[in-house]
C-alpha cells in the first residue's frame, strides 16, 4: 500500500526530475524545466500526486474565476497508472471551480475523461502564435 498525498506545492518540485519523468513516460512535449515550472506557476489551480514523497502525477488548470476553466497536464507516472491518482487530481481541480464550463483536450484518454463526466463537443479550435515554444526571448 503505498502513501499517497495530493498537495499545490509547486515549491516542492523538482522540475529537471519531472521533466525526466515526462520524458520517459513519452509526456515531453519540448518544454524545458523551466516551462513546466512556469506553466505551474502561472496556473490558478495545480494538484502533485506523491506517493510515498515521491512525485508520480501531476495536472493543472486555467480558469477565468467565474465560469470558464480549461484542463491541462494531467499526468501519473506509468508505473503509478490505474490506480485512482489521476482521477484524484482531476476531480481535485474540479471542485476548485464550481459552476465552470470545463474543456480540455485529449488524445488518447476520452475514456478516461468520460469516466470522469465530460463528454465531447462537436467543434474545438486553435491557433499557434508564431512558431510552438519560441516566445521572442532571445
Amino acid at each position: 500500500m503505498i502513501d499517497l498525498t495530493l498537495d499545490a506545492r509547486t515549491d516542492r518540485v523538482d522540475w529537471s526530475e519531472a521533466k525526466r519523468l515526462l520524458h520517459e513516460d513519452d509526456f515531453d512535449n519540448g518544454r524545458s524545466p523551466e516551462d513546466f515550472r512556469r506553466c505551474f506557476e502561472n496556473s490558478q489551480n495545480v494538484v502533485y500526486a506523491r506517493a510515498d514523497g515521491q512525485l508520480v502525477g501531476m495536472a493543472r488548470m486555467l480558469s477565468d474565476g467565474i465560469c470558464n476553466a480549461y484542463l491541462l497536464d494531467v499526468w501519473t507516472s506509468a508505473l503509478h497508472r490505474r490506480r485512482g491518482i489521476g482521477s484524484r487530481m482531476v476531480r481535485d481541480l474540479l471542485a476548485q471551480v464550481p459552476g465552470h464550463h470545463v474543456g480540455l483536450q485529449t488524445d488518447d484518454a476520452e475514456g478516461f475523461y468520460r469516466s470522469l463526466g465530460f463528454q465531447k463537443q462537436r467543434i474545438f479550435m486553435s491557433t499557434i502564435v508564431g512558431t510552438w515554444l519560441d516566445h521572442g526571448q532571445h
